[in-house]
C-alpha cells in the first residue's frame, strides 16, 4: 500500500501500488491544476477525509468530479459521476516523489476532445 496526502494533511490517499505509467492532461482544468494522474479502479483507492475538507468541482461534460482540499487547495483526485465507470484518477503528486519520479509520463490530449 502506498500512502500520500494533500499539503496540510487533512486528506489522505492510499493506493495498492504505483501505476504503470502517468498521464499529464492538457484539457482546460488539468493544465491549470498541474496534476499527474495515475489511474485505478475506484475500489482500489482509499480517500480519508475525517474533517470533511474535500470540495468537489464538476466541470465540462459533467462526467467527473475533481476533488481538492478546502484547507490547502491541493487537487487530490477525480472520480466518475457514473458509479458504473471503473476508473478514477489519483494525483500522484500527493505521494512522495520516490514513488513516481521514474515512472513513464505520457501526454493526454484532452484539449482536443
Amino acid at each position: 500500500m502506498i500512502e500520500g496526502s494533500c499539503h496540510c494533511g487533512a486528506v489522505h490517499l492510499s493506493v495498492p501500488d504505483a501505476p504503470a505509467d502517468l498521464s499529464s492532461c492538457n484539457c482546460s482544468i488539468c493544465r491549470r491544476i498541474g496534476g499527474l494522474w495515475g489511474y485505478y479502479r475506484p475500489d482500489q483507492v482509499s480517500v480519508s477525509d475525517p474533517d470533511g475538507r474535500l470540495v468537489g468541482y464538476v466541470h465540462g461534460d459533467e462526467t467527473l468530479t475533481t476533488w481538492h482540499c478546502g484547507k490547502c487547495g491541493c487537487t487530490t483526485h477525480w472520480s466518475p459521476r457514473d458509479p458504473a465507470y471503473e476508473r478514477m484518477g489519483v494525483n500522484i503528486r500527493m505521494f512522495d516523489p520516490a514513488v513516481w519520479a521514474e515512472l513513464p509520463h505520457r501526454l493526454v490530449d484532452g484539449a482536443s476532445w
